[in-house]
């Protein structure tokens, strides 16, 4: 699919699974056509740093930089000083390499000199040679609650330190009513060469809700003439990677495609389903929402570019 040299298309992700549709779409476009968005109510402050999981994991996905198998993180990486932190006595339940260490080191030594984290990212961009525009959610704090019997907990505990098990019951996100959209990301939302919106296939939760949830953004999708898209994120009732099959049934939803379509609404003038979920794909129309099935799961970059394409020319017959 070919776009226009003045054509933007928007992508809203989260961690793992939008990343590698974001790679791909960066093989389609050229940088100044993509600007990516990505979800940053999943930071938290840890051991004095300034941690952005999302932004980190689609950086180093786009700079060729992430450990594949483990699904985050950089490849190659050594772990002197979590190890010297344990004989310390220190926490070490989230894990952070040497190497991922620098990138944190960079982006609070600039934050506490007052910079924002629109600049810290790009500096950090930069300094591994991309072209395309990453932008965080928003410059100011947004912090993902997750509710459980047992009370809120900041997500990176469930996540991480609680590996999930928590039972779900709700979310909120502490700061959203006074946070901006970060300034290019409105711009970019309310832009008349904006072709598309995509949402790729992340947490509808807790990675994306936070960012179409801030003040101007929904409303904007709404209105623009571009067609909104998500991917879905559930393949054959299961998540590829992260929470959201089990949140969802811990919601009381059903662990499928169709859910997720039903959850967007009519945010949404196209959802993608793998082939799998063919079976899926009338229902999802009757909600009002075009309907394109296809291979969804990208175990290769070829698989990246491949749906990025056709995610692409989806959009354009929505035009």
């Amino acid at each position: 699919m070919q776009f226009s040299s003045e054509s933007r298309v928007l992508a809203l992700t989260g961690g793992v699974g939008g990343a590698k549709l974001c790679l791909g779409l960066a093989h389609c476009l050229a940088g100044e056509q993509l600007c990516i968005v990505a979800n940053t109510a999943d930071d938290f402050e840890h051991l004095g740093l300034n941690i952005c999981p999302d932004l980190d994991t689609v950086m180093y996905t786009l700079a060729g930089l992430s450990d594949r198998e483990k699904g985050w993180g950089l490849a190659g990486e050594s772990w002197n000083c979590l190890s010297a932190l344990e004989a310390a006595g220190g926490e070490t339940w989230f894990l952070l390499g040497d190497k991922d260490i620098a990138t944190h080191l960079v982006r609070t030594g600039m934050m506490n000199a007052g910079r924002s984290l629109s600049e810290a990212t790009a500096k950090l961009c930069k300094q591994l040679g991309l072209n395309v525009s990453l932008l965080p959610m928003s410059d100011d704090p947004v912090r993902t609650m997750v509710q459980t019997a047992g009370g809120e907990l900041p997500f990176q505990e469930y996540f991480v330190r609680e590996r999930c098990a928590p039972e779900v019951s709700g979310f909120r996100f502490d700061g959203l009513e006074k946070a901006r959209p970060q300034p290019e990301f409105l711009r970019t939302v309310e832009d008349s060469a904006l072709r598309a919106i995509i949402i790729c296939p992340s947490n509808p939760f807790v990675s994306v809700e936070p960012i179409i949830s801030l003040p101007g953004i929904r409303e904007g999708m709404a209105s623009s003439q571009a067609p909104v898209i998500a991917v879905s994120p559930i393949v054959a009732g299961m998540a590829i990677k992260g929470p959201a099959a089990k949140m969802m049934q811990e919601l009381s939803m059903p662990s499928s495609a169709l859910a997720v379509a039903e959850y967007y609404g009519n945010l949404l003038d196209g959802f993608v389903i793998d082939e799998r979920d063919w079976a899926q794909a009338e229902a999802i129309e009757r909600l009002g929402i075009s309907v394109l099935v296809v291979p969804t799961i990208m175990n290769s970059l070829q698989g990246r570019i491949e749906l990025a394409e056709q995610v692409l020319e989806f959009s354009h017959s929505l035009m």
